[in-house]
C-alpha cells in the first residue's frame, strides 16, 4: 500500500480528524470534492479501493462522478485510509495548493471552492474554517448571482409588463372599435327588423283584405251563377215557344207554297224579260267588277315576265270539284299557304306561291270560274312583287288582319245563292265560311285536281 508523501503525518491527521463540520458541506464544495475523488480514483488499484467502490473501478471519471458520487463521498468521510490515499493523489496533482494548505496560508487568488474541497480531502489544521469560509463565499456568490438573476428577471418582467400594457391598450382600442361597429350594426339590424316587421304587418293586412275581396267575389259569382241559371231556364222556355211557333209557320207555309211558287215564278219571268229588254235598249256592256274587288286588301306589286318562275301546269281535277266549279257564276276562294304547306311545304314561300298560282291560272282557263287566292301578309315587311296570272285574283291580308279573316270577309261579301267554294283544311275557316253560305272543301282535293294528268 502506498505511503503518504505529503507533510501530513499521522499526528496531523489526528489533529485534523479532531475537527468536524457542524453542518453539511456546501453543495458547490461537495460537487468539487466528488470531482477530485473521481479524478484520483483512477490512480488506485482495486485492492486499495473500499469494497463498495470497487465496482466503479473501470468507470470514467465523469461516469464515476455521476453514478458513484454519494458512495465516494460516504467512503471519503468514513474511511480515513481511503481519504489519505486520495489526499496523496491530490498532493501529487496539485503540490502548490497542497503545500499552501499544510502551511496554513492558502493562496489568495485561488478559487475558494477549490481551496475548501482540497482542505476537506487533506484535512490540514483549520480545514473546517477553510470549508466554512468557502461555503460562505459560495453562498455570497450564489446570493449575488441570484440577486443579479432576480434583477435581470425583474427588468425582463418590467419589459414584458410594458409590452403587455401596450398590447392591452391596443387590444382595448381594437375591441372598442369592434364594439362600436357591432353597436352600429346592431342598430342597423334593429332598424331593418322593425322595417321587416312593418312590411309583414302590411302584408298580413293586405292578405286579409285580399281574402275579404275573394270572399266577396265568390259570393258575387255565386249570385251571378244563380241569376244566369234562372235566365237560362227562361231562355229555354222562350226557345221552346219559338220552336213551336216556327213549326206552326212551316205548316202554314207548306199549305200555301204552291200558290206562292206560281206567283214568284211569274214575277221572276217578268223581271228577267224586263232586264233583258232593258239591257238591249241601253246597250249595257257585260259586268267586269266583282264583289270581291270591293274588299280592302293589299295587292301584290307588279313583276316583269323575266321575274316569274316556271309554273307547274295541271290538266284535270276530281269530279266533285269539277261539278262545283261547273255551277253558274262559281267563285273559288283558295287559302294559299294552307294549300301550299299541305302539298309542298319543303319549297320556299315564293316558289310555293308561283306553283299554286300557275295551277289556278290553268284551272280558271279550263272552268271559267272566278278565282281568288288569299295569302297571309301580316308579317310582310313590304308588298310582294308578284304579277297575278290571268284569271286569278291575288290578295294579301293587311297588317293586323289574318288570311282566315280575309277569307271570311270575301265569303260574307258574296250575295246569298251564289256558288262559293272555299279551299282550306283549317277547321275554323271551314266553319266560318259555311255559316256565310259557302261550300268548304279540303286542300287535298284541289291538290289532286291540280296534279291529275
Amino acid at each position: 500500500m502506498d505511503q503518504p508523501t505529503s507533510g501530513a503525518g499521522p499526528a496531523d491527521a489526528a489533529d485534523g480528524g479532531a475537527e468536524a463540520l457542524d453542518r453539511p458541506l456546501p453543495e458547490g464544495v461537495r460537487r468539487r470534492v466528488i470531482a477530485l475523488v473521481a479524478d484520483a480514483f483512477g490512480g488506485l488499484t482495486v485492492a486499495e479501493l473500499p469494497a463498495q467502490l470497487r465496482q466503479y473501478a473501470r468507470f470514467t471519471p465523469t461516469r464515476r462522478a455521476k453514478f458513484a458520487g454519494n458512495a465516494m463521498a460516504a467512503a471519503l468521510e468514513s474511511d480515513p485510509l481511503f481519504r489519505q490515499r486520495i489526499g496523496e493523489r491530490l498532493s501529487q496533482a496539485q503540490p502548490e495548493l497542497a503545500g499552501a494548505l499544510e502551511a496554513g496560508s492558502p493562496p489568495a487568488a485561488a478559487d475558494p471552492v477549490d481551496v475548501a474541497a482540497a482542505a476537506y480531502v487533506l484535512r490540514p489544521v483549520g480545514w473546517v474554517k477553510l470549508v466554512e469560509a468557502a461555503g460562505e463565499e459560495v453562498q455570497r456568490a450564489d446570493a449575488e448571482r441570484v440577486d443579479e438573476e432576480a434583477r435581470r428577471e425583474l427588468a425582463q418582467l418590467r419589459e414584458e409588463l410594458e409590452r403587455a400594457r401596450a398590447h392591452t391598450r391596443s387590444e382595448t382600442e381594437r375591441l372598442r372599435a369592434e364594439l362600436d361597429a357591432a353597436r352600429k350594426e346592431s342598430d342597423s339590424l334593429h332598424r331593418k327588423l322593425r322595417s321587416a316587421l312593418s312590411e309583414v304587418k302590411r302584408g298580413e293586412a293586405a292578405l286579409r283584405r285580399a281574402a275579404a275581396d275573394a270572399d266577396a267575389q265568390r259570393a258575387e259569382a255565386a249570385a251571378q251563377l244563380s241569376a244566369a241559371e234562372s235566365e237560362s231556364r227562361r231562355l229555354k222556355h222562350r226557345l221552346g215557344e219559338a220552336e213551336a211557333a216556327l213549326e206552326a209557320g212551316r205548316r202554314a207555309s207548306r199549305e200555301g207554297r204552291s200558290v206562292e211558287d206560281m206567283r214568284l215564278r211569274l214575277l221572276l219571268d217578268t223581271v228577267l224579260d224586263a232586264a233583258s229588254g232593258l239591257r238591249r235598249e241601253l246597250a249595257l256592256p257585260p259586268v267586269t267588277a266583282r264583289p270581291a274587288d270591293s274588299v280592302d286588301a293589299v295587292e301584290p306589286g307588279r313583276m316583269s315576265p323575266k321575274d316569274i318562275a316556271a309554273r307547274a301546269l295541271s290538266e284535270t281535277d276530281p269530279a266533285l270539284l269539277d261539278q262545283l266549279l261547273a255551277l253558274p257564276q262559281a267563285h273559288l276562294i283558295v287559302d294559299g299557304y294552307n294549300v301550299t304547306k299541305t302539298g309542298y311545304p319543303q319549297m320556299p314561300l315564293e316558289k310555293q306561291r308561283l306553283r299554286l298560282l300557275g295551277g289556278l291560272s290553268v284551272l280558271a282557263a279550263q272552268t271559267g270560274a272566278e278565282m281568288t287566292c288569299v295569302f297571309d301578309g301580316a308579317e310582310l315587311a313590304a308588298p310582294v312583287l308578284l304579277a297575278p296570272p290571268r284569271g286569278v285574283r291575288v290578295l294579301f291580308s293587311k297588317a293586323g288582319v289574318t288570311a282566315d279573316e280575309l277569307i271570311r270577309q270575301l265569303a260574307r261579301a258574296e250575295p246569298p245563292g251564289r256558288p262559293v267554294v272555299v279551299v282550306s283544311t283549317d277547321r275554323e275557316v271551314a266553319d266560318g265560311v259555311a255559316k256565310a253560305g259557302a261550300r268548304p272543301v279540303a286542300s287535298v282535293l284541289l291538290l289532286k285536281r291540280l296534279s291529275r294528268v
